[in-house]
């Protein structure tokens, strides 16, 4: 034990314990998340005290045949220890304490690493710069009370160890600069939906649909409300034993749906395969120039399930038209302020540098634009425009992120069809089968439209098929033929 290896490792070990109950009291006090802290606690401060002991046998060892090839002193071949002498039997009990003591506080930290690594703040906080956009939009999503774990990994220690093992690439990136920027969509490394999302959304009960009434502000002076009345045909399975039907016609109930893409982000779709699961009958669609054997295999057929459409459950970023539109129907911004929505789409689709630069940006554009085209207003109303420029600032904080080049538009949405393609990927009337099928794109397939028009003076049908779509600003045939990503994805 006299030796000064051995004492360099006894002292590294209390060091960091010591560290280690100091940070835990400290954590403790102050209470909420501490990533960082975490990290400390139960990963780097454990190994470097279980580095210290190990020196402590290392030393014991050196010293040992040191000693034997000196021949400084007789050393029997192993230790001899004789419990009936008190100072070896004092000294053995010390040991079988402490050795019991590191083992349960070993047991204890690596759970507690464990815990760490899974917690919320752990995913999102740590690497602060690349995870900002996810972790800013996770906690303003649907699911901000789920775990990033519980969808990015799921149950089992097979997933579990995948995820460690991708995060040491992600250290390694991270520590030296080298992601992408915007990091890219993870659909591609994500476990099957039937073993995360389903777990909570059980499939065998979607059933029925569901109303709801979408809010539009237009980018007129008046700011005028548009409501659509819609009446969505979630479908699924149904009550009474028969095929599904729906837009859940598409999860692996009594179909499997089958598509080649060929684009990472999946907006090209020109290879269908639907199978009826009960008949086994199965129907191949095409769209443009078929694809070869070799072709379908070098692009891979994937198997729809939930993420083909969710494919942004959680990390949502809404696009200016969206997000002033949320805004003025919560009431953040006051309607009554006229060409709002026009004047704050403008300066939220500009490309800022940093966020502190748009924050500026947006309010000077705002007091600059009330200022010369309605000084009146600018001197009456000034405590409604400063509203508006916090609000705008907000929606910015929350959407955009030019350091990390992640805005709503790098970000295909596939759940709907206005600023991106979505359901046109495949309902676009291009795909066909070889016995003249075609891959259906009528609107009523998935919703009808039950009222629809200004607000207050809303137009309403109780007939089965609904309301034919009618766009506001009378564009009249201007938008025949066209869908709707042709021009909202652009806003």
């Amino acid at each position: 034990m006299h030796n000064l290896v051995s004492y360099a490792g006894a002292a590294i070990a209390a060091l960091a314990f010591t560290g280690i109950v100091f940070l835990l009291v400290l954590t403790s006090l102050r209470g909420g998340a501490a990533p960082y802290a975490g990290i400390v606690i139960f990963i780097v401060l454990p190994a470097i005290m279980l580095a210290g002991l190990l020196l402590v046998p290392v030393g014991m060892l050196i010293e040992w045949r040191h000693a034997r090839r000196t021949g400084r002193r007789s050393i029997p071949r192993f230790p001899v220890i004789d419990l009936n002498l008190p100072p070896q039997r004092n000294a053995t009990v010390i040991f079988a304490v402490v050795t019991t003591l590191v083992l349960f506080l070993s047991v204890f930290g690596s759970f507690q690493a464990y815990e760490s690594t899974e917690s919320v703040a752990f995913c999102g906080a740590t690497c602060h710069l690349p995870m900002e956009p996810e972790y800013t939009t996770y906690q303003n999503s649907p699911h901000a009370r789920v775990r990033c774990v519980d969808c990015h990994v799921g149950p089992g220690a097979d997933w579990y160890v995948k995820s460690k093992l991708s995060g040491l690439y992600q250290l390694y990136a991270v520590t030296f600069d080298k992601f992408p920027r915007p990091i890219p969509g993870t659909i591609d490394s994500l476990r099957p939906a039937q073993q995360t999302c389903e777990q909570c959304h059980w499939p065998a009960k979607f059933f029925g649909s569901q109303q709801m009434t979408r809010v539009h502000y237009l980018s007129d002076e008046e700011n005028t409300r548009w409501e659509i009345n819609l009446l969505i045909k979630t479908g699924g399975t149904q009550p009474l034993g028969e095929q599904g039907q729906g837009i859940h016609w598409h999860m692996n109930i009594d179909n499997r749906i089958e598509y080649v893409a060929t684009d990472k982000d999946r907006q090209q779709i020109p290879w269908i395969r639907t199978t009826n699961k009960e008949t086994g009958e199965s129907t191949v669609y095409t769209s443009g120039k078929p694809l070869s054997d070799e072709q379908l295999a070098a692009y891979g057929v994937r198997v729809m399930d939930c993420m083909d459409c969710h494919n942004r459950p959680s990390h949502i970023l809404r696009s200016p038209t969206e997000s002033l539109s949320r805004a003025l129907q919560l009431g953040d911004i006051d309607p009554s302020l006229p060409s709002i929505v026009e004047t704050g789409v403008k300066l939220l689709k500009e490309d800022y540098p940093s966020v502190p630069a748009a924050l500026d940006a947006l309010e000077a554009g705002v007091m600059g634009y009330y200022g010369e085209h309605h000084p009146e207003l600018a001197a009456k109303r000034r405590a409604n425009l400063e509203q508006a420029v916090s609000a705008l600032q907000e929606i910015y904080r929350k959407n955009f992120f030019p350091e990390m080049k992640a805005r709503w538009d790098a970000y295909p949405n596939n759940i709907g069809h206005k600023e991106f393609p979505g359901c046109f990927r495949c309902h676009d009337g291009s795909h066909r089968s070889a016995d003249g099928k075609i891959v259906s794109q009528d609107c009523n397939t998935c919703h009808v439209i039950v009222g629809q028009g200004r607000s207050g003076d809303v137009k309403f049908s109780m007939q089965p098929e609904g309301l034919e779509f009618e766009h506001p600003g009378d564009l009249g045939d201007a938008v025949e033929g066209m869908l709707c990503n042709d021009c909202h994805g652009q806003e």
